[in-house]
């Protein structure tokens, strides 16, 4: 019995390893929408998050380059709930990308992206799509001061930004592809929930992700219509 205990348990650790990961990275996601949206004058501009459909967060996207560099990073969406009532619980995503060329070194950076409309929201809802194929997608402009109205705010359905090193700027993704992230969200809701289903649906946010919608409902509760 203590054998069959011992075996059970070991089974068991992986699963319950990445619960744990699935948790310090929604703990992460928090800090980082915190220092975004309070960066001083450096921050995304409130504007645009309060017209934003969706709000997407990866932190610590890692960059890697030896010849032939790469994108990799998981994080969450979150959509505006059809009633109006703030925002969904969290769907899991993934955002992998690649490019070509002699270059070498790596990095890491915690990404948000905004999705400005119902199209932008469709190409999320999809099982995958790529920045700057199936989703127009702009480096997002900075600062407090910053006007929605310019050509990026008004053309584009995605706006990126990056956090690196203190940094605040916007950021090109194009070329990255995002796809949900059915093993977090397995976690997460302790069964398959695709995310489509999730962020337009009335599903229950898990606790370990309260904190984080708490904190989109504080910083975008000025909407504009």
């Amino acid at each position: 019995m203590r054998k069959f205990s011992i075996l059970a348990l070991a089974a068991l650790l992986p699963v319950l390893a990445q619960a744990k990961d699935t948790d310090d990275r929604l703990d992460a996601a928090a800090d980082v929408l915190t220092d975004m949206m309070h960066a001083s004058d450096k921050g995304i501009p409130q504007d645009l998050m309060n017209k934003a459909s969706c709000v997407i967060i990866v932190p610590n996207l890692k960059k890697a380059a030896f010849l032939v560099g790469g994108k990799y990073g998981r994080g969450f969406a979150f959509c505006r709930r059809a009633s109006g009532s703030g925002w969904t619980a969290p769907a899991a995503i993934r955002i992998e990308g690649g490019s070509f060329g002699l270059q070498f070194g790596g990095s890491e950076q915690d990404v948000l992206l905004l999705v400005m409309n119902q199209t932008g929201m469709k190409q999320l809802l999809s099982d995958r799509f790529t920045l700057g194929g199936e989703a127009t997608a702009a480096a997002g402009p900075v600062g407090r001061e910053a006007s929605a109205q310019t050509d990026a705010a008004m053309r584009a359905e995605m706006l990126s930004y990056s956090r690196s090193r203190g940094l605040f700027a916007g950021i090109s993704l194009q070329g990255s592809t995002l796809r949900p992230d059915a093993e977090a969200n397995r976690e997460m809701y302790g069964k398959d929930l695709p995310n489509r289903e999730i962020l337009t649906g009335d599903i229950k946010t898990p606790a370990p992700a309260e904190k984080l919608e708490g904190l989109l409902n504080r910083n975008s509760m000025r909407r504009s219509n």
